[in-house]
């Protein structure tokens, strides 16, 4: 068995904490269904204005969405189409484990593993 190259498992957990944050993931999520505007994606998702362009820059600046000006409106969507199938997989893999990610008491709401609490990251 190959041992992990601790950069490319450290990048790869990285790219997870973009899909990690609810408020990002509902953002995603949204954008699934094609380009949306800042006040759609409010809309969509029940955030404020201010969180959905703050995590938007966060998503922008990880390259997972990208936008495109219009006019005197900016359009958001996944700047990968693999976006869109990851979240679909997560969809599939949910559908049968999704008992258990419910009942998980390894995780903290805040995201935190719970065992690694008082660890340093």
């Amino acid at each position: 068995m190959p041992t992990l190259v601790p950069q490319a498992t450290a990048l790869k957990a990285k790219l997870f904490r973009g899909f990690s944050d609810m408020s990002r993931l509902s953002i995603l999520e949204a954008l699934r269904a094609g380009p949306m505007t800042v006040s759609a994606l409010t809309e969509k998702t029940a955030l404020s204005r201010t969180n959905v362009s703050n995590h938007l820059r966060c998503l922008s600046d990880c390259a997972l969405v990208v936008s495109e000006t219009q006019g005197r409106y900016t359009f958001y969507q996944l700047s990968d189409p693999r976006v869109a199938r990851l979240l679909g997989l997560a969809d599939e893999l949910l559908a049968d484990v999704a008992r258990g990610v419910y009942a998980c008491t390894r995780y903290a709401p805040d995201e935190t593993c719970l065992h690694e609490e008082g660890e340093s990251q």
